[in-house]
């Protein structure tokens, strides 16, 4: 059986290799890569996304054991479509070349400089399983709208959904335009191999350090879309039930499995009893019930589940205390499905898995602050940095504080999770939390080359400037010129 994989892992890396050589060919045949044959990709890519939405949802609910149509019409299908409707709308004017000043005299001499955005070629997307459609095509958006091509590698562990965007780009692009290549981890170490002119990965950091030590071998530029433990802070000028309620939000979102999610939130030490208690509220007024609600999803499969009860052992097993917030005090032990509910983990020490772990689920420590928020501060700075942090609080003065005494990938300010909804914002992490950023220009100028392009007039500038053998007066004095204090 070993044998009959390693040879099925062989082809698989060899037609991989083919697709990358024929989409390299295709790609150089039709340099320059028109705005008309740029837009025509990215409204098919529209396309696949809204004439099958109900299909895609109903493979989203499929792999999660249970996920509501409106969430995944929320998250993945209008998420999807923004960024390309986006780049539609933009790219004209993100396609023109950027005029560049000169130093003196150069430019009244005659001289010009410019930037032109030429695309790359070729660029692999490696995509997760917590939005898979929506982090496939959001940064496709920008590999099209830059004029590449791409090859798509979506998660093993959502495999209906990812069939199915394979079945549906191939209906509407040529292999050598898009192709979208499904397998298991062997399959996805060959395709990071892959000598493309630009990587996308969005997971865990940890594969990330093996997607990174692949692409080094070809050099391939990396986008890096990671996550990490992104805290949430509470100023003591924030509306608690406000901030309870929109931290509720996005931590029950996708049963907190997203990048972004408030990781664990850190709070005045005498609020964080009313705190807890407006998590709770707000936890019950959206769902009331969980095991039946439609609107609540499942945690992707046992393995997931364990993972996260877990970290609850670990927890309660260092002295912890955890609230369950179970509105309909179900019983989940008799569920056929992996949901879980809220658990708040009060009293979280560094020890406890939960605290150094990215968790990706439904569980939410608490974490205290003395007299000033300076000890927030120092918690975040304690960490690695973070691909969010949300600050909540009406004190201007000490938001800005925190915004410039901590370093993350991005903030939202008085929510959570929205900055990414901004298509102008770029997009990303730093540090463990990730590298590189997209979205809008940004996004475009990620997957573009950045051509310099100087246009010398017939003047013989070198010559006039003194740079031009033989040396002499005019060379010193020009030298002397250009260096002085």
């Amino acid at each position: 059986m070993a044998t009959v994989t390693a040879a099925w892992d062989a082809r698989d890396a060899a037609a991989m290799q083919d697709i990358l050589q024929r989409q390299r060919a295709a790609f150089t045949a039709e340099l320059p890569v028109s705005a008309a044959t740029r837009k025509s990709r990215l409204q098919r890519a529209l396309a696949v996304l809204i004439d099958n939405q109900a299909r895609i949802c109903a493979a989203l609910s499929e792999d999660f054991g249970h996920r509501s149509t409106e969430m995944s019409m929320v998250t993945d299908i209008m998420s999807s479509v923004k960024p390309l409707k986006h780049a539609l709308k933009h790219l004209d004017a993100w396609m023109k070349p950027e005029t560049r000043p000169l130093d003196f005299p150069l430019k009244l001499l005659g001289a010009k400089a410019r930037v032109e955005f030429q695309p790359k070629g070729v660029i692999g997307i490696i995509s997760p399983w917590n939005f898979p459609v929506n982090l496939t095509f959001a940064p496709l958006a920008g590999v099209l709208a830059a004029g590449n091509r791409a090859m798509i590698k979506p998660s093993e562990f959502t495999p209906v959904t990812s069939e199915l965007m394979k079945a549906l780009i191939a209906a509407s692009f040529d292999e050598t335009e898009i192709a979208v290549v499904t397998g298991g981890s062997e399959v996805g170490k060959a395709f990071s191999e892959l000598a493309f002119d630009h990587l996308v990965f969005t997971g865990g950091t940890g594969i990330a350090r093996h997607v990174m030590a692949a692409a080094a071998k070809n050099l391939v530029p990396l986008t890096l879309e990671l996550g990490g433990k992104s805290p949430t802070i509470i100023g003591r000028s924030a509306d608690i039930g406000m901030a309870t309620e929109r931290i509720a939000m996005g931590k029950m979102m996708n049963a907190g499995q997203i990048c972004l999610a408030p990781d664990y939130l850190i709070v005045p030490e005498e609020q964080e009893g009313a705190v807890v208690e407006g998590l709770k509220a707000a936890t019950a007024k959206m769902y009331p019930t969980l095991l039946a609600n439609p609107d609540y999803t499942s945690v992707l499969g046992a393995r997931h589940r364990e993972r996260l009860e877990a970290h609850v052992a670990d927890a309660i097993a260092k002295g912890a205390t955890v609230d369950v917030v179970n509105p309909g005090n179900e019983d989940f032990s008799q569920q056929n499905t992996n949901k879980m509910p809220l658990h708040i983990i009060r009293n979280p020490t560094d020890e406890m898995t939960v605290m150094q772990e990215e968790i990706f689920g439904p569980l939410l420590p608490v974490r205290t602050y003395g007299a000033s928020i300076d000890g927030a501060i120092a918690e975040v700075n304690g960490r690695d940095r973070p691909l969010g942090l949300y600050f909540f609080g009406q004190d201007k003065a000490e938001e800005a504080h925190v915004l410039e005494r901590t370093i993350s990938g991005g903030v939202t300010v008085n929510d959570v999770i929205f900055h990414i909804s901004a298509e102008e914002l770029p997009f990303g992490g730093i540090g463990p939390a990730g590298m590189g950023s997209y979205h809008g220009r940004d996004g475009f100028k990620e997957f573009s080359h950045k051509k310099s392009v100087y246009t010398q007039p017939k003047l013989d500038l070198a010559g006039l400037a003194g740079f031009k053998p033989p040396y002499g007066d005019k060379t010193r004095k020009a030298l002397a010129r250009e260096l002085k204090a």
